[in-house]
């Protein structure tokens, strides 16, 4: 027994040491500035800061408080839970629509037409922004001429407050939908032909397949994708940035786009590290109510 257990020491010592770069990689670039962030967020860090660390100061709460009570904030969260609210269900059911036709309708050049839809995915969203941007162009624009062809007057696409939003979340949804097809389309091919072949010979039609068959035995396929777009959604930043600047009158302002702005136009560090401790804490909570909601679902 001691010479085993001796042995089962030293591969439990082996495989720390192996271990050991990476937990430190972890350690240096995530747990460090991790913490970092939450004590910078009780500090007036700014720029004079960063010249002198002598300007530096604790100040408790104050930057929480003002938070709450900043219009900005208030606006910038708006956008983003409307953004999120209405773009995580479309991508959802554009991204399962898609698969659903990819898997059971085409079947000639399927790998090319995954390919296409996958296409705007690895595209840079710099690039996509520029190129959607003179899409929506009010005079010159293709998507105001395509109109003008079927009648309908050109508008100011990115600069109503009440269509920019709009606008941007088809820009997100166009970039983001392929990856989350592949996805859906993966696991459809996991449902054994079986299952929909005794559907149908019990008189389901291709409907109440998909709704009795496919649908319950994707549950947890929804909850994965629903939960990382959720997080990416959350995050938005570079659609705004390229196609408005956050306006018109901050209509696409976003809560990661407003942290940019106090941390790196006005050198408000604390300011915004306490914005992004914020995003962080709403971003846990919303991802654990949707994978319990998720979880629950999956057990009916």
């Amino acid at each position: 027994m001691p010479p085993l257990r001796t042995a089962l020491d030293r591969r439990a010592r082996a495989g720390m040491l192996f271990a050991a770069p990476a937990l430190l990689a972890i350690a240096v670039f995530f747990f460090l500035p991790t913490g970092a962030a939450l004590l910078l967020g009780f500090t007036d860090f700014d720029i004079y800061a960063l010249a002198d660390t002598g300007n530096l100061r604790w100040v408790g709460l104050a930057n929480y408080t003002a938070l709450v009570r900043d219009p900005a904030f208030h606006q910038a969260l708006r956008n983003t839970v409307y953004f999120v609210a209405v773009g995580l269900p479309l991508s959802l059911a554009l991204s399962f629509i898609a698969a659903v036709l990819l898997h059971e309708r085409v079947t000639r050049c399927r790998a090319l037409f995954r390919t296409l839809l996958f296409l705007p995915v690895v595209t840079t969203i710099v690039a996509v922004a520029v190129v959607w941007r003179y899409l929506f162009q009010a005079r010159d624009g293709a998507l105001n001429h395509l109109l003008g062809a079927l009648g309908v007057a050109p508008h100011d696409w990115l600069g109503d407050p009440a269509w920019a939003m709009p606008a941007i979340i088809l820009v997100a949804l166009w970039k983001n939908f392929g990856f989350n097809m592949l996805i859906f389309l993966a696991a459809l091919q996991s449902i054994p032909d079986e299952l929909h072949e005794a559907a149908a010979l019990d008189g389901a039609g291709p409907l109440a397949r998909h709704r009795h068959v496919t649908l319950p035995l994707l549950v947890p396929t929804f909850r994965f994708v629903a939960v990382i777009t959720l997080a990416g959604y959350f995050q938005l930043f570079a659609e705004p940035w390229v196609l408005t600047a956050g306006g018109p009158a901050d209509s696409t302002l976003s809560v990661v786009l407003l942290m940019y702005r106090e941390g790196f136009r006005w050198w408000n560090l604390g300011y915004a590290t306490a914005i992004a401790v914020l995003l962080c804490a709403i971003l846990v909570s919303a991802t654990t109510l949707l994978t319990a909601s998720g979880a629950r679902a999956e057990q009916r």
